[in-house]
């Protein structure tokens, strides 16, 4: 369908050019993809920009979402949720990111599918297998996300099991860590499993959760050297040909600034010259640290949360050089779309900056399948 509907779609892209509301082409865009980029109108484009947490169809559609982020909520009614997600890809310009966090041990989303499932094993157990035990126990969980709708895996975490003072990260702590660049063959027998069974990896936490600290729920720290952050970036380096996707960390690396990563563009820029087309993914933008530290950690997060500080967020991750941004919160994906849509209308380089961005996760999509069987 999606090869079919070429024609149509130039002739769109004719009529967009002679409105003058057609934009350059980025550079590398395959030529395949040229005739959809041409018929996209910039909030399609900025949609695209935005993964939110499961949400009915019509708020997808309507919004032009890029992706969606399923949890063990959602699971637990895996009738309805393929439902909603045929009922999307039935009407989506452009196929969702389907995307779930399923480490395996603590973080174990898909334990509510099949009992088989209800004691997978940790990245800690997996890296005691051997690769081909791996890949085999990979593929079968990925068979499992694969029918269930979902083509994106948060997963492996490939962070450092200890920080620069030798204590256990807090991913080591709770099994979720692969233990650094001696393991990398398991973790890529890991993403192996997952795309043979047709399911994307993220590699994360960039640049390496080097901290004791859960992120997630306070403000998190690291004293790494950035000798140290060089080595954490090693498994990163080392996967990137198998994950496209880089999903970024919360913690602040004070040795190189005063931000958390995800906000800081010496670190996002760390992850694109890895490789120019890794789609950069920030963790849920939503979360009480980053706003707070948005908001100024001497004073207590404002309740409720102004919308005016949220615009600030979006701007940060934006200037930061992250292609996708995460929300758990719904009704916040609406106000991520206005802040984007209102700076690219604002700045010619806020434009290019964001459709940089839509057209990385396009070749991603592109070349895992995903827009193809459109």
């Amino acid at each position: 369908m999606f090869v079919a509907r070429k024609r149509i779609l130039f002739i769109v892209a004719m009529a967009l050019t002679l409105c003058g509301l057609a934009t350059a082409t980025p550079q590398g865009l395959p030529q395949e993809l040229q005739p959809l980029w041409d018929s996209m109108t910039l909030e399609e484009k900025v949609g695209q920009m935005i993964m939110v947490y499961m949400s009915p169809p019509d708020f997808v559609i309507e919004n032009n979402l890029g992706g969606v982020l399923v949890m063990g909520a959602h699971l637990s009614t895996r009738n309805q949720l393929q439902k909603n997600l045929k009922n999307i890809a039935s009407r989506a310009k452009i196929p969702l990111l389907v995307t779930i966090d399923q480490e395996g041990g603590h973080v174990n989303r898909i334990r509510s599918l099949d009992r088989k499932w209800e004691k997978a094993p940790s990245a800690k157990e997996m890296r005691e297998m051997a690769p081909e035990k791996i890949e085999r126990t990979a593929r079968e969980i990925g068979a499992t996300l694969k029918k269930t709708g979902i083509n994106l895996n948060l997963a492996p975490a490939i962070d450092p099991p200890s920080d620069i003072n030798g204590r256990e990260t807090f991913m080591e702590l709770h099994g979720r860590s692969w233990g650094g660049i001696e393991n990398i063959e398991k973790a890529r027998a890991f993403v192996k499993g997952m795309k043979a069974s047709g399911i994307i990896s993220a590699a994360k936490h960039f640049p390496g959760y080097d901290s004791e600290t859960n992120s997630d729920l306070q403000m998190a720290e690291s004293d790494a050297t950035e000798d140290k952050i060089r080595e954490n970036v090693a498994p990163f380096k080392a996967l990137a040909p198998d994950a496209p996707v880089i999903m970024m960390s919360s913690v602040r690396y004070t040795k190189i600034s005063d931000a958390p990563a995800v906000f800081e563009p010496k670190i996002v820029k760390m992850a694109h010259n890895i490789d120019d087309d890794i789609v950069v993914l920030t963790d849920d933008l939503w979360g009480t640290n980053l706003r707070a530290w948005i908001s100024g950690p001497e004073a207590p997060l404002p309740n409720p949360y102004p919308a005016s500080e949220f615009k600030k967020v979006v701007k940060a991750a934006l200037d930061a050089g992250n292609d996708m941004f995460m929300t758990t919160y719904p009704t916040k994906a609406v106000d991520m779309k206005n802040t984007l849509l209102e700076l690219a209308r604002q700045s010619d380089d806020y434009l290019v900056r964001i459709e940089k961005s839509v057209a990385r996760i396009l070749k991603m999509k592109f070349r895992a399948g995903l827009l193809t069987s459109h």
